[in-house]
Parts: C-alpha cells; sequence; structure tokens
C-alpha cells in the first residue's frame, strides 16, 4: 500500500514538474515608449576651457560659485524589441532604442559689467549639452508566472550605443577688446563623437494579456553606463548672427580626446614649439555619465 501510494505521488510530481517546464517557444515582439530620471550625478568635464562651475559677478565681485553637476540620464526613449522564449520560464531579448536627453546646463557665467580678473576676461556665457543616441539592448529575461492575465518578469543585459553624439551649444556676449563695438554676440555648437563602451541595464516587469496576442507591458528599468569623447568638431559659430566659422582654425574647430599629453601633442601647454593651428588641438579625454532609472509603457504581440 505504501509503496503504491509512494508511485502515485511520485507521478504527480513529475506531473507538475512537467507542467511548469512544458515547452512555450514563441517570438514576440514590443513597442514601447520611455522617461527616465537621473541617479546619480556627477562633476560636467570642461567645456571650452571653462570649468564646470556656475559663477556670478557683481560689480566686478565674485558673490556666488557652485560646481555643477548632473547626469544624461534624464530624458525620454522610444524602443522596439524582438524577444524569443524557450520555454515558459526563460527568454532573451534584443532592444533597438533612439534616447533623446533633457538638456543640461555644463557651464555658466553672469556678470553685471565685462571686466578682466587675473589677466582673462570675465563675460557672461552659458553651456547645454545633449545626448541623442541609438543602442542595441540584448537581455536574458525570466518569466516568473502567469496569473490572471498578469505576466511579472525580470531581465538583465546590457546596452551597446551604436551611433550618437553630445551636443554643447554655448552662448556668450564677450568682450572685443575694441572700444566700439565693445562686446560681440556668439553662438557656437559643438558635437562630441564617443568611444565604444557597453553599459548594463536590469529591469523589473509585468505584461496583461489583452487579448490572445495582444499584451500591454509596463518595466521600471535601471540602467547605468559612461560615455568616453573621441573627437569634438565646432558645427556653428557665428557672431552677432554672422556665419563667422571659416575663419576659425583647425585647433580651434577640431580637438582630438587622448588619454596622455606630452611635448608631442598639439597642446600650448605642453608642447614646446605651441600650437599647430594646422591640426586638430589634443585635450585630456572626459567622460559624462548617463544612469537612470525609467519606467517604459507599451505593447506586446505574441506570434
Amino acid at each position: 500500500m505504501k509503496k503504491n501510494l509512494f508511485l502515485l505521488g511520485f507521478m504527480a510530481c513529475s506531473l507538475t514538474m512537467m507542467g511548469q517546464t512544458e515547452k512555450k517557444e514563441s517570438w514576440y515582439f514590443k513597442l514601447g515608449g520611455s522617461y527616465f530620471m537621473q541617479t546619480a550625478a556627477t562633476e560636467f568635464p570642461t567645456v571650452g576651457g571653462n570649468a564646470a562651475l556656475s559663477k556670478v559677478y557683481v560689480g566686478g565681485k565674485l558673490v556666488s560659485e557652485e560646481s555643477v553637476t548632473g547626469s544624461f540620464g534624464e530624458g525620454f526613449r522610444t524602443g522596439i524589441t524582438a524577444g524569443y522564449r524557450f520555454n515558459a520560464r526563460l527568454g532573451v531579448e534584443m532592444g533597438v532604442n533612439y534616447y533623446n536627453s533633457t538638456d543640461k546646463t555644463m557651464a555658466q557665467t553672469t556678470t553685471d559689467n565685462i571686466f578682466i580678473s587675473g589677466g582673462k576676461p570675465v563675460y557672461n556665457f552659458k553651456s547645454v549639452g545633449q545626448i541623442t543616441a541609438f543602442d542595441l539592448a540584448p537581455a536574458l529575461v525570466l518569466f516568473l508566472g502567469e496569473h490572471k492575465g498578469f505576466e511579472p518578469y525580470t531581465k538583465v543585459g546590457v546596452l551597446v550605443p551604436i551611433h550618437g553624439d553630445l551636443e554643447i551649444t554655448s552662448d556668450a556676449i564677450a568682450p572685443t577688446g575694441v572700444a566700439s563695438p565693445a562686446t560681440v554676440a556668439i553662438h557656437s555648437v559643438d558635437k562630441v563623437k564617443p568611444n565604444p563602451t557597453v553599459g548594463f541595464m536590469s529591469a523589473l516587469g509585468t505584461s496583461y494579456r489583452l487579448g490572445k496576442k495582444i499584451s500591454a507591458f509596463a518595466e521600471l528599468e535601471y540602467r547605468n553606463f559612461t560615455v568616453h569623447g573621441k573627437t569634438k568638431e565646432t558645427t556653428e559659430y557665428t557672431m552677432n548672427g554672422q556665419n563667422a566659422l571659416a575663419g576659425r582654425t583647425q585647433a580651434q574647430i577640431h580637438t582630438n580626446y587622448v588619454n596622455r599629453l606630452d611635448v608631442n601633442s598639439n597642446n600650448a601647454a605642453l608642447n614646446p614649439n605651441g600650437l599647430d593651428n594646422s591640426k586638430p588641438m589634443d585635450e585630456l579625454s572626459s567622460y559624462v555619465g548617463i544612469s537612470g532609472l525609467g519606467l517604459t509603457l507599451g505593447l506586446k504581440y505574441s506570434l
């Protein structure tokens, strides 16, 4: 009798395990939009020789100064994802996303009067950065089981940016060095191209079945990676609204970012022969952070 009960129990457990690991191979596609908030702020890199500071001068005196920190992890993202389920519990995804960060002030000086301090002019300027990028997001997905139409899941993966740049827009009211006109309005746009990088992402989400093949889904996602500059190019430069880019030298328009500067670098501070204006200038590489916590909402179609 005990032997029969044991065999019956073993068969019941086996059937239960088979039900839990029943094959459920299928393809699915997801389309969604996200909003991310920044989660970690770091000091921004130097912009055009200006440190990441916000300064205010009144009457020729510095009355306030603070570091400018932040992350380009705040912004909007849209993307499409293809997924494949190996069984009821395990799957993989590949996402293709377009990300557009919010504008971030990277350096700023405000003064009520242009003047010379320490041999350098102090004038009004503001530099604002924005990142746009396409990325690939391969991930491993663990499905936690469906109940009353809801199917929670978790996933971890990496982010691989494949195209994008950091665009820095600077506006200044600067001295001309002559009596009339004493100032000039300068507008410039610099585009920084990144070195290849890889980031990390993890998410917790759930889908809700709306029909036989259609589901709505929501994901809470955390991502974190840094981007190092590779090159910088000035694409716009105007003075009082007039195009003045043609009057800029190669060293003023183009920058190569390197990990080390020495006497052979095209850098005025270290090269004993000075700066060669016919070649791109060499500057130390810097980085910006793109860390954020975001909510994604969208639709899922299962084949």
